[in-house]
This record gives C-alpha cells, structure tokens and sequence, in this order.
C-alpha cells in the first residue's frame, strides 16, 4: 500500500545506511522540516530531473530513498541536519505543490532579495485560497522496497578481497599508525560487509561518487546486476 511522504528533490542520491549532511535554506524545504520535526516523520531523498517539471519545479525521478533525520541545528536563517539513509522506494504519484519558483510570473511581488527569501507567512499568504494543498513542497505516494538484496559467499568473498585492498589505499591517506593499520582494517570489513543490512550500499556511498551511477544502484533490485555494477567500479578504484 502506498504511503505519503515529503520529498527533497535534490541534485544528488542518497543510498541506504549512508550519513549525509545538509544545508536547508529554501522556504518550501524549512516547511518541510517543520513537518517532519513536528509530526517525528522522515522525508525521501530523490534525484530531480532537470527535463520534467512539477508546478515549476524540477521533478523527481522515480527512485529515492528514505531519510531519517538524526540531528538538527539552526545558524541564523539556515537549519542543518544530519540524516541516514533507510528503505528504498519508488514513486507511484507526484502530488505538486502549491506554488511555482519564484521565477514564474504569478511570483514577482515576492522576488527575493539578493541572498535573501521572503519569509514563510508571506509566500503562504500567496497560495489560492481554492487550494487544497497548503504545502511548498513535492510530496508523493511511494512503495517502500522492503526486500533486502543479498550476495552469495563466494560473492562477498569477492567482493571483500578488493574492498580490502581500497581499504589499504585510504588507510595510507589518512596515515594511519602501522601499530593499528591492520586492525583498523578488519573493523571496517566486520562494520561495514557482515554487521550490516546495507552493506552493498555502505561500500557504493564510500567508492562511487556519480549521480547517475548510485541512481541505478538505487534503482536496481536484481542481487547480480547491483554485484556486477558495484564490482566493476571497485575494479576501476583499485587499478
């Protein structure tokens, strides 16, 4: 059954047991926070597409992930949280939101400042009073992905053998002590490939970098697909 949740639409991915941090500065995503601080709900992560608008605004594509937020400040006019990735999801429907940018001609009373945005009571104050929806932000029905993909001993034999290797390549950027180099070593491969339901991706968020990429990580639900993507990256780190 499909459950409603607030989006942040966003030029990145976010992937499963992955810590992010962000920066929140936009009235529609300071009145999503609201919602989710008050209510104690999580939003979704979701890469825009810059080629399909919604009231306006880049669309999400169709794949995200859940976010749960585990810590937030204020600075001034910007919030900061710390969040970590949960379920994967895919969108059934996009419910707009109220406004369009402050680019679109229905908005030019309420151009912002250089650096500086209208207040939330203001742009509220311009929705329709017709509207049904009082919210700035996309929100969507989405299918949680409960299922957990899971790789074969010889596949995470495999897969630990190269890890190992990058993992000996960052150990010497960070100049870590010979005294603790193996040790540390072993904890990251016990942490992060066998106490973890989200290992595949924990390894995908620390070695790939490319939108793209972790989008069709995100996407994808076939255990050999996501083994050989996750692989021929690893490949390409450890040459």
């Amino acid at each position: 059954m499909a459950e409603e949740l607030p989006l942040f639409v966003l030029p990145m991915i976010l992937l499963p047991g992955e810590v992010q941090h962000l920066r929140i500065f936009e009235p529609r995503y300071k009145q999503m926070l609201d919602d989710c601080l008050l209510d104690e709900k999580n939003f979704g992560l979701v890469l825009n597409d810059d080629f399909s608008k919604v009231n306006g605004w880049d669309s999400p594509r169709k794949y995200g992930c859940e976010a749960e937020i585990l810590h937030h400040d204020t600075k001034g006019s910007n919030h900061f949280i710390e969040i970590i990735g949960k379920r994967r999801f895919e969108i059934d429907e996009i419910i707009e939101p109220s406004l369009p940018p402050f680019s679109d001609e229905s908005m030019s009373d309420l151009i912002p400042e250089e650096g500086i945005f209208p207040d939330l009571e203001s742009i509220i104050a311009k929705i329709p009073s017709e509207s049904d929806n009082m919210k700035l932000y996309i929100s969507a029905k989405v299918n949680f992905i409960e299922e957990e993909i899971e790789f074969s001993e010889n596949k995470l034999d495999e897969l630990e053998n190269i890890f190992r290797k990058i993992l000996a390549k960052i150990g010497v950027l960070l100049r870590l002590d010979e005294h603790v180099f193996d040790d540390w070593i072993e904890t990251q491969i016990s942490q992060i490939m066998y106490n973890n339901p989200y290992s595949a991706y924990t390894i995908a968020a620390m070695t790939v970098s490319d939108p793209e990429t972790r989008y069709q990580m995100l996407e994808c639900n076939e255990g050999q697909t996501l083994y050989d993507m996750l692989l021929e990256q690893l490949d390409v780190i450890e040459i």
